[in-house]
């Protein structure tokens, strides 16, 4: 097991989590609005719903994801959770200021929009059956199954480290801001959602009526 190859494993993990999307755009407003922390717990909830993906393709329980009436739920309850957290970070977008002493988001509420973004996210589910599920095929053609796992933690790994950089620099830009620039950001952010989310529910309502 080569050192290159395991450093190979944490930069894809980095270059799986570096899309723009809806976690994303929510790490950017919650860290823009509230600080590192709420950033970064954003990411966490989110990366515990792709372990939970990564150990349901581990283990071959993909199948249950192939049941139309899943998915349609998937698409349908993951477009309400992101055009809700869309419309909430508009509207909300003139209601903060720079005051520590200041009401925060909770980090539980930061943390339940993460994770359910990304364990309600048909886009999710299909990316890391594309790209974990040929990953996990690849390496064991190559390398044999042993070692499975700790490829697996690798690319886990990779995730994290992008949650710590973009919590990083969504606190950091934040100290260079001015309030103007703080509610655009924040408007943005929430417009990406609402456009996510209506796709989601445009996708869920047409696997409906199919």
């Amino acid at each position: 097991m080569s050192v290159h190859l395991l450093i190979s494993y944490i930069f894809l993990g980095i270059t799986l989590a570096a899309p723009i999307g809806p976690v994303n755009s929510a790490r950017l407003d919650k860290g823009i609005k509230n600080g590192f922390w709420h950033a970064w717990i954003v990411g966490t909830g989110s990366m515990i719903a792709d372990g939970i993906f990564m150990i349901m393709i581990y283990f071959g329980l993909v199948n249950f994801l192939d049941i139309p009436i899943i998915q349609i739920f998937l698409w349908l309850f993951g477009g309400f959770v992101l055009i809700y957290s869309g419309v909430e970070s508009i509207l909300g977008a003139n209601k903060f200021s720079f005051d520590n002493r200041r009401q925060k988001d909770s980090l539980l509420r930061c943390f339940l929009t993460g994770f359910i973004m990304s364990i309600t996210s048909p886009l999710s589910i299909l990316f890391w059956l594309g790209i974990y599920g040929s990953i996990l095929a690849k390496t064991a053609s190559s390398y044999g199954t042993g070692h499975l796992l700790v490829y697996s933690s690798m690319i886990f790994l990779g995730l994290a480290i992008w949650d710590i950089l973009v919590a990083a620099l969504t606190s950091g830009l934040r100290n260079y801001l001015n309030y103007k620039s703080l509610i655009f950001v924040s408007v943005l952010s929430g417009i990406s959602l609402v456009g996510f989310g209506l796709y989601f529910g445009f996708q869920g309502i047409q696997a409906l009526f199919q």
